[in-house]
C-alpha cells in the first residue's frame, strides 16, 4: 500500500490512544503516505504524531455540515487515490464518505449501518482498552501494534518551558510535580480541597516544586487550590496551550491527574503519572505511555461502579482516594 487514510476519533484522549495505529502503519509501509481524517478539536495533538504525513480536517459541525461541502470532501478524497481506509470511528457518515471516495479497501467496526459501506468489518469488544480497540482494526492486515502511545515534542519547546519555570523559581534540577485538577465532567474530578491538601504535603514533606496548569476555564479552580494550599504553587493555568502543556509534562518528574486528556498527554511524552479514577474504568482508559504509571481506583461497593454518570449525589468513588494514597504512590515512583 502506498497511500493510506485513517479516519480518526473525536476526543483528545481517544486521539492519543490512536497514535500506535499510525506508527504501526508507517513501520509496516515505510514508503507509504499516511493521511488522517480528523475533526478540528484533535488536529493540534495529531500534529505531534510523527507518523502522520497529512491531516485532512473534517469539520462535521461547521464547514462540512452542508451536503455540498461533504461532496467536495469526497472529491478531494477521490483525487488522493487512497489504497485503503481504516476507520477508527463508527460513524455512518464517515463510512459513507470513504465509500463514495471509491477507496478499494475500507476496514472498520461491525455495526448495523456503517458496515454496509465497508469491505471488511471487525468485531467490537467493549472490554478492550481503547488503544487495543483501535489496534484491532489492523489485526486482519497482520500489522503488529505496540502497547504504548507516544507524542513528540521539540527540545526547543522544553527549553522554552524551563525558561518560564526558572522565572518562577523552578530550576532544572528541582523535582517537579505537575498537578492537573481539571476534567471534562465534574464527577471525574478529585475534590479541590484534596488537591490543596496534597500540594501542601508535597511541598512540606517531599520538598518538591509544584505547578498547576490548565485552560482559561480552569483559572478559578487553579487559584482556589493554590490559595487553600498555603504554599504558593506556581499557577500556569490560562497560559498552557497544547504545545506548552506537552513541554511542561516532558519537563515534569511526575504528573498527578484526574482521568482526562492531559493525563494521556503526560503519559505520551514518557513522564511518570499518578492517575485518579472514579466513575470510569482504568481498564478502558488507563494511561499507557512509556513512563511509569500508578492508577488509584478504589472499590467502594457501589453496584453501579464504574458508572460513567454525569451526576451523583455523593461521588464516593473519588472521595475514597485519600491524600495518603497519592503520597504513597509518589513515594513508590520516586523509589524506583
Amino acid at each position: 500500500m502506498d497511500n493510506i487514510l485513517v479516519v480518526n476519533v473525536n476526543w483528545l484522549g481517544d486521539a492519543i490512544f490512536s497514535t500506535p495505529v499510525f506508527k504501526a502503519l508507517k513501520k509496516t509501509y515505510p514508503k507509504a503516505r499516511i493521511s488522517c481524517l480528523a475533526v478540528p478539536r484533535v488536529k493540534e495533538v495529531l500534529l505531534h504524531c510523527p507518523y502522520i504525513d497529512e491531516i485532512i480536517v473534517y469539520d462535521e459541525k461547521g464547514e462540512h455540515w452542508y451536503p455540498w461541502a461533504k461532496l467536495k470532501l469526497v472529491f478531494l478524497l477521490r483525487q488522493k487515490k487512497f489504497d485503503a481506509a481504516f476507520l477508527l470511528h463508527r460513524s455512518l457518515t464517515r463510512a459513507f464518505l470513504v465509500y463514495l471516495a471509491g477507496i478499494p479497501l475500507r476496514v472498520g467496526y461491525k455495526t448495523s449501518k456503517p458496515s454496509f459501506f465497508l469491505t471488511r468489518a471487525i468485531e467490537i469488544d467493549e472490554n478492550l482498552h481503547r488503544m487495543d480497540h483501535y489496534a484491532k482494526i489492523l489485526k486482519d492486515e497482520a500489522i503488529a501494534v505496540e502497547d504504548a502511545y507516544e507524542l513528540a515534542i521539540p527540545e526547543e519547546d522544553v527549553k522554552k518551558m524551563q525558561t518560564t519555570l526558572s522565572a518562577q523559581g523552578i530550576e532544572p534540577d528541582d523535582y517537579l510535580v505537575v498537578v492537573n485538577a481539571g476534567g471534562n465532567w465534574d464527577l471525574k474530578r478529585w475534590p479541590y480541597e484534596r488537591f490543596a491538601q496534597l500540594i501542601a504535603r508535597l511541598v512540606r514533606n517531599f520538598h518538591v516544586k509544584v505547578v498547576i496548569p490548565g485552560a482559561d476555564k480552569d483559572l478559578g479552580l487553579a487559584h482556589s487550590i493554590a490559595r487553600l494550599s498555603g504554599v504558593d504553587p506556581v499557577v500556569l493555568a490560562g497560559s498552557t496551550g497544547l504545545k506548552e502543556l506537552l513541554a511542561l509534562f516532558k519537563r515534569a518528574d511526575c504528573v498527578i491527574s484526574n482521568d482526562t486528556g492531559p493525563l494521556h498527554l503526560a503519559a505520551s511524552v514518557g513522564t511518570d503519572v499518578i492517575a485518579l479514577f472514579g466513575p470510569t474504568r482504568p481498564q478502558i482508559t488507563g494511561p499507557k505511555g512509556r513512563g511509569r504509571a500508578v492508577v488509584l481506583y478504589k472499590e467502594i461497593g457501589c453496584n453501579k461502579a464504574p458508572c460513567y454518570h454525569l451526576s451523583c449525589s455523593h461521588n464516593e468513588c473519588m472521595h475514597a482516594i485519600t491524600v495518603d494514597h497519592v503520597c504513597e504512590a509518589l513515594q513508590t515512583i520516586k523509589n524506583k
